[in-house]
């Protein structure tokens, strides 16, 4: 399939979403979810279904949830991604639902690379303090979420100065992830914070030399460092 039939599957399940068949908006779909469709493929579905109203695109979210596929999550992540710039909180808000309810890595981070990620790059300060409270979640797929969405933010920056501050906010905001304890929250925090340390290595190697002297997985600390020069190692004291 290439990317105009994609649009065109997009704009039959827009058109069948819109008059309320969620049911069958769902099964015209289901053939290119079992098959290994591309991810971009399914974004361009996701975004058609995301510029639906509200109204009409949550039931089908919702009913698209419940089937658990790994494309779906593609297609739900994609239409809130789309949402984000009209209704940011809601989009959040079902974004967190739905990481609770696949309660698998791969959901968490097709979700954390297209809602979180994105919502920080457009519309930081209010992606933030979105964010804020699911450093303390107690589901550990929301907590790895936080280290998805900052990987995405840095892997966009792209060393960029002018952002510099604002990749010191988010060392600041995941320094309490650092003692992070559950092996799949370190890998989604870890990840965020190596591929900060990738386009910003000399804030992060400045921030790793006053964490590690608190209680920390090493694991945490190895991904932290993974593209960091003998020098910033040095200055960390590895």
């Amino acid at each position: 399939m290439k990317t105009p039939e994609a649009r065109a599957f997009g704009q039959q399940a827009f058109d069948l979403v819109v008059a309320g068949r969620v049911a069958d908006a769902y099964e015209r779909l289901s053939p290119i979810l079992a098959e290994r469709t591309p991810f971009r493929l399914l974004d361009v579905i996701g975004e058609q279904i995301g510029a639906t109203s509200f109204k009409c695109a949550y039931p089908f979210l919702d009913y698209m949830a419940t089937q658990k596929t790994m494309g779906g999550w593609v297609v739900i992540a994609s239409a809130l991604r789309e949402q984000l710039a009209r209704d940011l909180p809601g989009a959040f808000a079902r974004c967190h639902k739905y990481i609770i309810a696949a309660d698998v890595w791969y959901a968490t981070d097709i979700l954390g690379e297209r809602v979180p990620g994105p919502a920080l790059v457009i519309d930081f300060d209010r992606a933030l303090a979105a964010l804020f409270p699911w450093c303390e979640d107690e589901n550990r797929w929301v907590r790895r979420t936080v280290g998805v969405a900052v990987h995405l933010w840095a892997k966009r920056s792209r060393s960029a100065a002018e952002l510099s501050q604002q990749a010191r906010q988010l060392l600041s905001f995941l320094e309490p992830m650092f003692e992070e304890r559950d092996i799949d929250a370190i890998k989604g925090v870890g990840w965020g914070l190596k591929t900060l340390g990738k386009y910003y290595p000399d804030l992060v190697a400045e921030w790793l030399k006053k964490q590690v002297a608190r209680p920390h997985r090493v694991l945490m600390e190895r991904k932290a460092m993974t593209y960091l020069s003998k020098k910033h190692r040095a200055m960390i004291g590895n």
